[in-house]
């Protein structure tokens, strides 16, 4: 016969078995659920909410109910009507950040691409050049955005108009952050000057994997350094390049501090972005139902811009 301690002894394994399994997936669900009460109130739940203040004449006084009106925040983006006729703004801002994408993305990937390349060449003061570049991308917003304000002021004491004219490039100081598009300019200078760290980086760490025996190979063909560069090094860097570009369009779009710091959407709007232009129509307008809808467009052009470069560059691996 087997006695009670042996019969003890054989389920006291199992029992402590199912113990540590039942804790460790209430651990587990636990974490879940964190993450996903997490994602709710901080994710799911504000879009949702933006998605339906699209619609909507929102209030944020509870004595003042908010009212649905269907399409009419869309209407207002997109078909011009009314006094202060919105959607010639709402255009405008669209025109300046979609210009901010293309001027200041395939300067930054170019830029960051030949330093790389070039410090990764040199023998001596790598780490200092690297350094020195990468200072504006740690530098805050706020900082090099009033410095650059300072420096393309209207005076003739200003930096960059001392210059031109000590040049005698112009005849008068140009007068930067009061027209439309030297106003630009500046942005964009600043969103260039500010990312061309970031790319270098980036570029300098997948350099440094790249496998020296082809390089050597093609010495032995005789291939000339422009040639190892868009024959081997551009072609092996597609996947980060991809992975590069998506982020600069990214933040390209996101530009919202460099304008309300610079220029403030003057002069009369023309520098306005979307971010700006949707900031000021939630904020000083209180226009939340409209700003909302804002959002929403801003978010399917940035949909739209991402599936054709899917289907641009869909042959190729990401790997990051």
């Amino acid at each position: 016969m087997i006695s009670k301690d042996t019969i003890a002894l054989q389920t006291k394994p199992k029992n402590r078995k199912f113990k540590k399994q039942h804790r460790e997936a209430l651990e587990g669900w636990a974490f879940i659920g964190i993450g996903f009460l997490l994602f709710v109130v901080f994710v799911a739940y504000p879009l949702l909410k933006n998605v339906q203040m699209a619609f909507m004449n929102y209030s944020v006084n509870p004595n003042k109910p908010s009212t649905f009106v269907g399409l009419d925040n869309f209407r207002k983006a997109f078909l011009g009507s009314g006094v202060l006729n919105e959607s010639s703004k709402f255009y405008l801002s669209l025109r300046n950040t979609l210009l901010a994408v293309l001027v200041t993305v395939p300067a930054q990937w170019f830029l960051g691409m030949i330093l790389a390349v070039a410090i990764e060449a040199i023998s001596k003061g790598k780490v200092l050049y690297r350094f020195l570049l990468y200072i504006p991308v740690i530098s805050d917003w706020i900082v090099v955005a009033v410095l650059f304000k300072y420096i393309f002021q209207d005076t003739k004491g200003a930096l960059i108009n001392s210059i031109l004219l000590n040049l005698h490039l112009i005849k008068e100081p140009i007068m930067w952050l009061q027209n439309e598009w030297t106003g630009n300019i500046v942005i964009w200078a600043l969103c260039i000057w500010k990312g061309i760290g970031w790319v270098m980086i980036m570029y300098t760490a997948a350099l440094q994997d790249l496998p020296k025996d082809i390089y050597e190979a093609a010495d032995v063909d005789g291939a000339s350094k422009r040639q190892q560069m868009w024959k081997i090094t551009l072609p092996i860097l597609a996947s980060r390049t991809y992975f590069i570009i998506i982020n600069l369009i990214i933040g390209a779009f996101n530009i919202m501090l460099q304008v309300m710091l610079i220029t403030n959407g003057g002069p009369m709007g023309k520098t306005d972005v979307l971010l700006n232009y949707m900031y000021n129509k939630a904020f000083s307008s209180f226009e939340f139902g409209y700003a909302a809808a804002l959002s929403m467009v801003m978010g399917a052009v940035l949909i739209a811009i991402s599936l054709v470069q899917r289907k641009i560059t869909k042959n190729v691996e990401v790997e990051f």
